[in-house]
């Protein structure tokens, strides 16, 4: 049987977008797509428009970015008619989403930067507001991705730059399709690409059943319609199939029942962009009269600000004035964000009763995110007393069952008890298989030994002094030497960040000490940083395992001397080595505002190390965080919780959240997973034991060999088709190689590959790439292919490495030992992608400048002097090949290296001297934007 073919893959595709009710319209430029665009409208609107009219919208359409084209096809066009008045034009129907004009086309050809042909476009009204591009079976999903990429650099912007009006993407391969919201390349990801799924979380995945489910006319306008949020950070946002349904389900239920609900969705899964839309659509529901969404104090202040006034700017009050809360109940507010504390206080205060009285017996919908942790205390029973007609709805990723329940004044209380019927799941072991989340990597890290034996062992530590031997000054010792020894491998030479948890306050304190201690005498230049409550309930052991809520009322005002003053003490001085580090201001008496900037320093990676007992381990969100140290009990949604501050997605370097425990949490690890999904599910949520890694790392090594049995060989692979399959031979050893360096007892020996054969075949692998880079123009089947470059930079070896091997260099006198160690160099340079683009000014150094230093002291300033020289010189040359001003040019790129944002096109645009045509100025200003970035890569990045 031959293999389908692309064509045949786009033909049958076509055919079955027919049978769905789209007809299908013959496109082949922009002439023919602007013809058809007049007549769409006309009939969508019923109205003719004479060519003067049309001329008016189309110069309306052809205005702003993608993001902007995106509000426009959200609001109505006005034009000037021929008879003076006022003409109104609807492109997208979004109260009656089903009733829009549908089309398909395939191959429409628009010349931009180059002539491309794109596979098939959905038209709705006209307008390509869904594209989909296809690769044959057994070709990468990731090369459509690349394609569209390369597309959007092309030729999307080109002529009226109605293609930038695509809304969602589909790339598939026949036997695998995901979808996309458009943005600008820069803020896409191929880690933001979905499966579809039904109800129950089966993923959708062939190109047919795709199509019948998600392409289905009605459906994709409700995507596009009510699904795709417009962040206010200028991009687009489209939910995933579990968040979909999710606020369907509560959507369904609020029309038609009194009946509360939960919905159990991970943590880390995106449940407040899911409960953000579920709000918003009800505020649009007859017979509703206020949206409550209530948060926790510290989500709201940390987390929840920022994601509810991203999808809807100033949404949010974030004071702690609960007037102004109670005035929003009284006025024409229909969505009310808003805290728990708050909340309370608003019903349960008699100065603001009079005020709310009027809404007892109103419709209002609750609903509550990370139910599992606000909702156990009295406030709960308020609020169902206080609103007669309330329906409640929670969000949790980790629900409160029999097993978990923790018994408090109101005695044992479940999920179940408080909001009735889960009305949808989506699992950790469903978020792993989607790869919304990562996997855990735990070790268990034995700090005991036993007198009876050399080998560390562990011991059972409930038959002996439990707290003599956990708080024993050698074994905080040996945990806080293991952390420094192993920090940089576990975060990727401190690419990301980490969290240390311990049991109480005690504790933390000694641990802060001893690293402060390490510090000074020059043992580690991690940056740590604490932060603890001193009040007497984090005291207290944690004997049940459980993490307790942070209450912050106390830290608002100027408390008199607590009780705990040792305690409080010691944090201000903790505080006052992190002002000395941070050049900040804070003390206790600042407590929340300490709470909130340290928050942010974690996020940012300014911090190496939090060191807490219960704060942040619950609502904390950090992509760059990726490891947690643990000497603390945990169990079930406490644990889970926990760990699941490591498992955000970033990227193709962070393959796994680390989780260090230096106390024998298996089975309590084992029973939360098979309480939150099942027992089968642990080997889907912990990776693998390093030997499984270390053993498919050499099956893929003698996969590399049969395609290049020797690094010389891959300089005679005939085509690029045999370079395509080392490529992905390679790739698959980095990423291998990337999961296996975060293990403590990583070894090249393990591997059945050099080290040095290993960064040989990696400069092949480079060399490739690099070409690819210069050939641009080629039509080739290796641009789209994924070059994992990230998998490969070196952050310990910088410039400041190699000024050490220069120095040696200079030193040597043997012609054969300093070619040696010359090549050494080259070698270095060649292989590190970050060194890579330093190269050639780096060895024009050696060959002119090196043998002038007659004191090999005097290495680094010599070098300091002529990088200094060339620096000017690389920006002299950029302004004059290029025309643009210098001063604004140093300007652009000192922006650049504060924000660590590539300039934007009209700041670039603003740097020249000759402002090009409006058809030029997309490409000049990429070009430039390249050279910029290239010269911050080459002069600035990897200095050390």
């Amino acid at each position: 049987m031959t293999k389908e073919s692309e064509y045949i893959l786009e033909e049958n595709l076509v055919k079955q977008l027919q049978e769905l009710g789209y007809k299908k319209v013959l496109i082949k430029d922009e002439v023919d797509l602007k013809a058809n665009l007049k007549s769409q409208l006309e009939k969508h609107n019923n109205t003719n428009l004479s060519d003067n009219e049309f001329k008016q919208i189309l110069n309306v359409l052809s205005k702003g970015n993608i993001y902007e084209k995106a509000k426009t096809l959200r609001d109505k066009v006005t034009y000037a008619k021929d008879d003076g008045t006022t003409g109104y034009i609807e492109l997208l129907n979004q109260i009656h989403w089903c009733k829009n004009q549908y089309q398909v086309t395939h191959q429409i050809t628009m010349e931009g930067k180059y002539t491309n042909r794109y596979d098939v476009t959905i038209l709705i009204n006209g307008l390509p507001l869904v594209q989909i591009e296809l690769k044959r079976r057994g070709l990468e999903l990731k090369e459509a991705f690349n394609q569209t990429n390369r597309y959007q650099r092309h030729s999307y912007q080109s002529g009226s730059g109605l293609f930038q009006f695509i809304q969602l993407f589909v790339i598939s391969n026949g036997v695998n399709t995901k979808y996309y919201a458009n943005n600008p390349i820069k803020a896409r990801s191929f880690k933001q690409t979905f499966y579809w799924a039904d109800k129950e979380n089966k993923i959708i995945t062939q190109l047919s059943e795709f199509t019948a489910r998600f392409l289905d006319p009605c459906h994709v306008s409700k995507m596009i319609t009510k699904y795709t949020v417009l962040n206010t950070s200028k991009i687009l946002m489209v939910l995933r199939p579990y968040q979909y349904y999710a606020t369907e389900a509560i959507v369904e239920r609020v029309k038609n029942s009194t009946k509360f609900g939960y919905i159990w969705h991970t943590t880390g899964s995106g449940k407040t962009l899911t409960s953000f839309k579920t709000a918003q659509i009800l505020t649009n529901l007859e017979g509703v009269k206020k949206v409550v969404f209530v948060v926790d104090r510290k989500d709201l202040d940390y987390q929840t600000i920022k994601e509810f006034n991203s999808f809807s700017e100033g949404s949010i009050d974030a004071t702690n004035n609960t007037g102004k809360l109670v005035k929003q109940f009284s006025d024409d507010t229909k969505l009310i964000v808003t805290t728990i504390q708050k909340l309370n206080t608003a019903i349960y205060k008699p100065k603001y009763l009079a005020s709310m009285e009027a809404l007892k017996n109103e419709r209002v919908v609750f609903i509550f995110d990370e139910c599992h942790r606000s909702q156990f205390g009295d406030t709960h029973n308020r609020i169902k007393d206080f609103f007669s007609n309330a329906q409640l709805f929670g969000f949790t990723g980790t629900p409160i069952f029999k097993d978990n329940s923790v018994k408090n004044k109101l005695g044992k209380r479940t999920t179940k008890d408080l909001f009735q019927e889960c009305l949808h799941k989506y699992v950790i072991t469903d978020a792993i298989r989607d790869k919304n989340v990562l996997k855990f990597a735990i070790e268990y890290i034995s700090t005991f030994k036993s007198k009876d034996e050399d080998e560390i062992i562990d011991i059972n530590v409930d038959s002996i002094d439990k707290a003599e031997v956990m708080e024993a000054p050698e074994r905080l010792d040996n945990v806080t030497e293991y952390i420094i020894h192993n920090h940089t491998r576990k975060t990727h030479n401190r690419r990301f960040t980490a969290i240390f948890c311990v049991h109480n306050v005690k504790t933390l304190i000694k641990y802060y000490e001893l690293f402060k201690t390490k510090k000074e005498e020059g043992k580690h230049d991690l940056r740590v940083a604490t932060i603890f409550s001193y009040k007497a309930n984090e005291l207290d052991e944690d004997a049940n395992g459980f993490i307790p809520d942070e209450d912050f009322e106390d830290f608002y005002v100027n408390e008199p001397a607590p009780v705990y003053s040792h305690t409080r003490d010691k944090l201000d001085g903790f505080i006052s080595d992190y002002n000395d580090m941070f050049q900040t201001n804070y003390s206790t008496n600042l407590f929340y505002s300490y709470y909130q900037d340290i928050g942010k320093r974690v996020k940012h990676r300014q911090v190496d190390v939090l060191l807490v007992v219960n704060m942040f381990l619950t609502g904390f969100d950090s992509k760059l965080l990726n490891t947690i140290y643990v000497d603390k009990n945990l169990k079930y949604h406490g644990l889970i919780q926990a760990y699941s501050r490591t498992n955000r997605i970033l990227d193709e370097v962070k393959s796994q959240g680390n989780v260090v425990a230096f106390r024998n949490l298996k089975k309590a690890t084992d029973d939360a997973i098979t309480l939150f999904s099942n027992k089968e599910a642990i080997e889907e949520i912990v990776v693998k034991p390093y030997e499984d890694y270390t053993s498919k790392f050499k099956e893929s090594v003698e996969k590399l060999y049969e395609i290049v049995p020797t690094v010389d060989s891959v300089n005679d692979l005939p085509s690029e088709t045999e370079k395509l399959e080392f490529v992905k031979a390679f790739r698959e050893l980095m990423r291998l190689k990337n999961v296996l360096t975060t293990f403590t007892e990583f070894s090249f020996d393990d591997l059945g590959i050099t080290e040095q054969d290993f960064e040989d075949y990696q400069s092949k692998y480079l060399d490739i790439r690099d070409d690819v880079k210069k050939e641009k123009e080629k039509v080739s089947i290796l641009n789209d292919i994924d070059f994992e470059i990230e998998l490969i930079r070196r952050d310990e070896i910088n410039v400041a490495y190699i000024l050490t091997l220069l120095a040696q260099l200079a030193e040597t006198k043997k012609p054969q030992e300093r070619e040696k160690q010359r090549k050494t160099i080259s070698d270095m340079l060649t292989s590190d992608t970050q060194l890579r683009s330093k190269k050639e000014l780096i060895e024009r150094f050696i060959e002119e400048n090196l043998p002038l230093v007659r004191d090999s002291e005097l290495v680094a300033d010599e070098f300091d002097t002529y990088w200094t020289n060339e620096k000017k010189k690389a920006v002299k040359q950029l302004s004059e090949e290029e025309n643009l001003d210098y001063q604004k040019l140093v300007d652009v790129i000192s922006n650049y290296l504060f924000t660590e944002k590539a300039p934007l096109r009209d700041d670039v645009i603003g740097l020249m001297n000759v402002r090009p045509s409006l058809r030029e100025r997309a490409s000049v200003a990429e070009r430039i934007t390249t050279k910029i970035v290239g010269f911050v890569e080459t002069f600035i990045n990897g200095m050390g």
